[in-house]
């Protein structure tokens, strides 16, 4: 039986891993197309029909690229702060809920790799872990362009993690727990977060942008003042691990957000629909949902990229400490006298 289970666990992550992988890479076609679309212009098309081989291709240059390591650099921890990036990257999403349990033979298999009571906590703090990569990373090249890109990297990830951890905890008032599998089931059917959380999610929602360094939250890599930024001195493969450690958080940062605010896998009328095709047809309908909000995000965050200008350094630092850092905070008091009021007359 434990035999059993950690093969189902094991399959379980590697089809999330590449599925997680395949979405970065195309989330790189899609960034571009949809900038061409903004732009009234093409954007990739000759790499297959469509250009749908360009991030195949894309990740061979990558690969074939010399590998340049600068010779005054700390060697160790130049291919430690990638690695960290992308390896944070990849685990923010084991306690995401993908769907609902599937019965296959009698045997339930859940589309959830850990099921763990403090999932919102997990995330945090894998959230928390991010920004040490690219810290490393601009320390370790010796390059001072690529230690300010570091430094605006961490100051400004501290900076917006407060409002983001603020902005949950009125959540975590409204649904009573931490596991994000039981948050999923409490918002079955349409009773979605967003409805009680409109302003916690609008917070959250600017917090993801900063802490996946989006426009207009790119300060770290501004390439007009810091010429690249944290990554300045990477080439080839380690460089690529930096670009896809962001599109990586991207799609974990979609995720979080349709797990916490958008009902996950939830949908109206989910219980109509997975008695009408059976166990195993519903939950992988109800995957595909989330899936659809995901990219519905990952969209949202390209169409951003390409539409507001980058922010200031002062500007973005006033917006985290004197706007949303207060708004939380005003978010958790009114969602405090709304439940308490709630619960004494209701």
């Amino acid at each position: 039986m434990e035999l059993a289970f950690v093969l189902e666990k094991f399959i379980l992550i590697t089809v999330i891993f590449l599925v997680s992988l395949g979405v970065a890479a195309y989330s790189t076609l899609a960034e571009r197309k949809i900038a061409g679309y903004l732009q009234d212009r093409v954007g990739p098309n000759r790499a297959g029909p469509g250009g749908m081989f360009q991030p195949l291709a894309d990740g061979l240059k990558m690969f074939m690229k010399e590998e340049i390591i600068p010779t005054d650099s700390n060697k160790f921890l130049f291919i430690a702060g990638p690695s960290l990036a992308l390896l944070t990257a990849c685990i923010g999403s084991a306690v995401i809920p993908w769907g609902p349990n599937i019965i296959l033979g009698g045997k339930t298999i859940a589309l959830q790799v850990a099921d763990i009571n403090v999932g919102v906590l997990y995330i945090f703090g894998v959230v928390s872990l991010g920004v040490y990569g690219l810290m490393i990373g601009g320390w370790a090249s010796n390059n001072k362009f690529s230690l300010m890109g570091a430094v605006r990297a961490a100051s400004q990830s501290i900076s917006y993690e407060i409002p983001m951890g603020l902005s949950l905890i009125a959540l975590l008032l409204v649904t009573n727990t931490l596991s994000l599998k039981e948050i999923v089931e409490q918002q079955h059917g349409g009773n979605w977060n967003i409805i009680y959380q409109p302003l916690g999610f609008i917070i959250f929602l600017v917090c993801s942008f900063a802490e996946t360094n989006r426009t207009p939250f790119d300060l770290p890599e501004c390439e007009t003042e810091l010429v690249g930024g944290y990554h300045t001195e990477y080439s080839g493969f380690k460089m690529g691990a930096f670009m896809f450690a962001e599109y990586l958080n991207m799609f974990v940062a979609s995720a979080v957000m349709s797990t916490l605010y958008f009902g996950g896998y939830n949908y109206p009328g989910i219980d109509w629909v997975s008695n009408l095709v059976g166990p195993i047809i519903g939950p992988l309908i109800a995957m595909a949902v989330l899936f659809a909000k995901i990219f519905a995000f990952i969209f949202f965050f390209m169409w951003v990229r390409w539409t507001v200008p980058r922010f200031r350094y002062d500007q973005l630092m006033n917006l985290g400490w004197k706007v949303l850092i207060p708004l939380a905070i005003a978010n958790i008091v009114i969602s405090g006298i709304v439940i308490t009021v709630y619960d004494k007359f209701f």
